[in-house]
């Protein structure tokens, strides 16, 4: 498939030109190639980057944590990231059992957020093809 520009991308991906440039910027995205005049062009994938990081922002997560993520490669940890979040939940059960009041709701709150999270995370590793 031919390569795209912002206009073309930003149909596509159902945002705007600025939305486009925001991203770029951010370096959510990252153009393909240029045009001999300067024009920045997108690979046709980049409408399902756009569409993960919107799935991602609407989940909760700033747009600079999700670019500092993608930049880093931190997603080649994954292994890592569970394992702690295996500790990290086992270490709010063992608390939230003698908490009390106030810091039992807190911890309740905390686990339903955490719940909600791990299933957009779910649901939006469900929706992308294999690489």
């Amino acid at each position: 498939m031919a390569l795209m520009r912002i206009g073309e991308l930003a149909d596509a991906a159902g945002v705007s030109n600025r939305t486009v440039d925001f991203y770029t910027n951010l370096g959510l995205i990252t153009p393909a190639s240029r045009t001999t005049g300067g024009f920045r062009l997108y690979d046709p994938a980049t409408v399902e980057q756009i569409a993960t990081v919107q799935r991602l922002e609407s989940s909760g997560m700033a747009l600079d944590d999700i670019a500092a993520h993608l930049q880093s490669g931190a997603a080649a940890d994954l292994a890592g990231a569970l394992a702690r979040l295996d500790h990290d939940l086992t270490a709010l059960r063992a608390l939230a059992e003698t908490a009390g009041g106030t810091a039992h709701g807190l911890a309740t709150t905390l686990a339903v957020r955490a719940n909600q999270l791990l299933a957009a995370a779910a649901e939006l590793l469900s929706t992308m093809p294999p690489p």
